[in-house]
């Protein structure tokens, strides 16, 4: 999951983090972007910098820029927490995600202001009413680039209230971050099969089109197969194949193309190490032709799941249809 932090300075944004990071989240800064810009520009590092140059970058660069220099190095199977949200673009870019969720902190101002000036962090304001007059600049404003603490808050999932000590700030953490952590979004069994045969698909050395199969008995992969030259053969993408060198209209020289299909491969590749395919499905990544559906039926292949159309693919509808055989499509 991905959890973002959002909160006026002083609320607990770096302690939760520090808590979520105990707990295996990897960290990344917003506030950290714009600090590494400063730095690049050989400048000072203040609370009034920080705010001038987070808002010249989104404004140059559009309004979510610094989440979407974050979300290039995230991988999909690791938890992280991303401090410092404060534009509601920012959030529109992150909800485009089924795994996240805003967290929201809120404190006191007296309690929050007493916090920063223990924390002696880039020329923190001295007194209360000078902490005060200093965060009203960053609550709202009508320029879609400048931080917009107040919209950003509203579109919170969750609140957490941070008046109190560590242990209850923690504790309260414990009590909503189980049922988030708890609720990620996984693949259907045809989803995950379906995403294998795309990345098998990569694979190919054809130099017309990437199709890739998988073949499935009880849930478990016993093929594979992408679509390319034989075994042996100089490979379709280094010169092995006349007719896609030729770069030979579609539908035609059909008779000097030298790749077999992905289907064809995998169900080849199964008989090659003696794998019965009989009562599996195939995934596919584009709807078999009439050549491969032949040998779908033959081999004992009972269903058929595609991504996408193949041209010209009447014949072998039909076909796959008269001799019982199920056919499913699934775009992902």
């Amino acid at each position: 999951m991905i959890l973002g932090l959002t909160g006026k300075n002083g609320s607990g944004k770096t302690e939760v983090s520090e808590y979520l990071q105990k707990r295996g989240f990897e960290y990344h800064s917003l506030s950290d972007e714009i600090r590494e810009e400063i730095r690049r520009r050989g400048q000072e590092i203040n609370r009034e910098r920080l705010i001038e140059v987070g808002n010249e970058l989104r404004a140059k660069y559009g309004p979510a820029v610094l989440v979407e220099r974050i979300l290039q190095t995230m991988e999909r199977s690791r938890h992280y927490v991303i401090d410092s949200i404060r534009n509601p673009s920012e959030i529109d870019l992150l909800k485009s995600r089924a795994d996240f969720t805003l967290l929201a902190l809120e404190a006191d101002p007296a309690i929050r202001f007493d916090r920063c000036r223990k924390r002696g962090r880039e020329n923190a304001a001295s007194t209360l009413e000078q902490f005060i007059e200093e965060e009203a600049r960053e609550l709202s404003s009508d320029n879609p680039a400048d931080q917009q603490l107040i919209a950003t808050r509203q579109r919170a999932d969750v609140v957490v209230n941070n008046d109190g000590t560590l242990e209850e700030l923690h504790h309260r953490l414990e009590e909503v971050l189980v049922p988030l952590m708890s609720r990620f979004v996984r693949p259907t069994w045809d989803e995950y099969f379906m995403n294998i045969a795309k990345v098998v698909a990569t694979r190919s050395n054809c130099m017309k089109r990437q199709v890739a199969a998988v073949i499935v008995k009880d849930r478990r992969i016993i093929s594979t197969g992408y679509n390319g030259t034989p075994r042996g053969a100089k490979n379709c993408n280094e010169g092995g194949c006349p007719r896609c060198n030729s770069l030979a209209e579609s539908g035609t020289a059909l008779e000097e193309c030298l790749c077999s299909h992905g289907e064809e491969n995998a169900i080849t590749q199964a008989a090659y190490h003696g794998i019965s395919v009989k009562g599996s499905t195939i995934y596919t990544t584009y709807s078999p032709c009439i050549l491969c559906t032949k040998m779908i039926i033959n081999s004992g292949i009972v269903e058929v799941v595609y991504n996408q159309d193949y041209p010209l693919n009447e014949q072998a509808m039909a076909l796959m249809k008269e001799c019982g055989i199920v056919v499913r499509r699934l775009k992902v």
